[in-house]
């Protein structure tokens, strides 16, 4: 495996969902995990440690999307391979995240999305599939290169 490879390719992760108490905690603790059992963490640089805590924002901003605008999100699935990270959180609501008018950055609230625009390397939905109910709500953040021995951090 090269320097900077994510490891394995479509190594997956799945984590079950019901109702919304405590379930954004628990999707962190889930995917800080997965990262640290994947190789992102310990970050081995500014640049990565940055990047883990930039997925760890994304995965609170689409559960508490889900759990605000879905009735709660039904799954987390974390992919890991080629150079990236896929994240998806399913819901049973057919309706797509979409841009609302936009708020004044000192208000609280209502910028998921612009998180998403931001941190994320692509982002967008997708129907369930064929007689399922909901959507699937995805995200991609690219994992920094690996940082040479011995240079700065």
């Amino acid at each position: 495996m090269a320097d900077g490879d994510a490891g394995p390719p479509n190594q997956v992760r799945r984590l079950v969902l019901h109702g919304t108490r405590g379930v954004v905690s628990r999707c962190r603790d889930f995917t800080a995990q997965a990262l640290a059992d994947w190789g992102w963490i310990p970050a081995d640089g500014e640049e990565a440690r940055e990047r883990v805590e930039d997925v760890l924002l994304l995965v609170s901003e689409v559960v508490t999307n889900a759990c605000l605008h879905a009735g709660g999100p039904e799954e987390l699935v974390l992919r890991n391979g080629e150079g990236r990270l896929r994240v998806e959180v399913s819901d049973a609501s057919p309706e797509h995240p979409r841009a609302r008018t936009p708020r004044s950055p000192a208000l609280p609230g209502g910028h998921g999305l612009l998180v998403l625009d931001r941190l994320a390397g692509a982002w967008g939905s997708r129907d369930k599939g064929p007689g399922a109910v909901g959507k699937v709500v995805w995200l991609e953040v690219s994992r920094p290169p690996a940082r040479r021995t011995g240079a700065p951090e």
